[in-house]
């Protein structure tokens, strides 16, 4: 693949203080990056710390005013993107996603990807939570709806102290690590000297 257009989605989890690391590692891979964020993900972290769009909620009904207006979750972002990524995912947003809920920017975006997906536009998700929350039998539920039902590639979480103080499974993957599983199923190489 030559070229990536990425989809950011920032979801709140704890985990969503990665962002900035992460955009900053995508595009030394050459991704041009947009980047979608849930109400409460920017709890975690300043969106104008990101050098790439930034787009919440609100955008979506500010930008259209009448019949014939674009749509922005359909013409400016999944029209323009070939890669979604929702990192960090969290517990409520999956449930959301895996069940087809659309209320808000994020999972009316994903709501309306491709289906089924294709290696031109491909759905990765990095789960973000509590231990408990990652053990419990709906999750397990939800990312098999999510991987076989739709395709899309999970990256799972790891095992580590968690900001609550538990130790267990349910932080969200390493940044490198996300982005090695997406490069490597993209086939995109380090872009030299970014």
């Amino acid at each position: 693949m030559n070229e990536s257009h990425l989809l950011l989605g920032v979801t709140a989890s704890v985990a969503a203080i990665k962002t900035p690391e992460l955009v900053s590692e995508l595009k030394k891979f050459g991704h041009e990056v947009r980047v979608i964020v849930t109400e409460n993900a920017v709890r975690f972290f300043d969106p104008e710390q990101l050098s790439v769009p930034v787009y919440h909620d609100v955008d979506e009904w500010s930008s259209w005013s009448a019949r014939g207006d674009p749509v922005l979750h359909i013409e400016q972002l999944r029209n323009w993107a070939n890669v979604l990524l929702l990192a960090p995912l969290s517990a409520n947003t999956m449930a959301k996603l895996a069940y087809g809920c659309a209320d808000n920017l994020l999972t009316t975006l994903s709501r309306s990807w491709w289906f089924p997906t294709t290696p031109e536009k491909q759905v990765f998700f990095a789960p973000a939570m509590n231990t408990k929350m990652w053990q419990h039998p709906f999750t397990s539920e939800q990312v098999d709806r999510l991987t076989r039902k739709l395709g899309w590639i999970c990256i799972p979480p790891v095992c580590k102290t968690l900001m609550c103080g538990e130790h267990g499974i349910g932080a969200m993957a390493e940044v490198h690590n996300i982005c090695t599983i997406v490069n490597k199923t993209l086939k995109i190489e380090r872009v030299q000297n970014a």
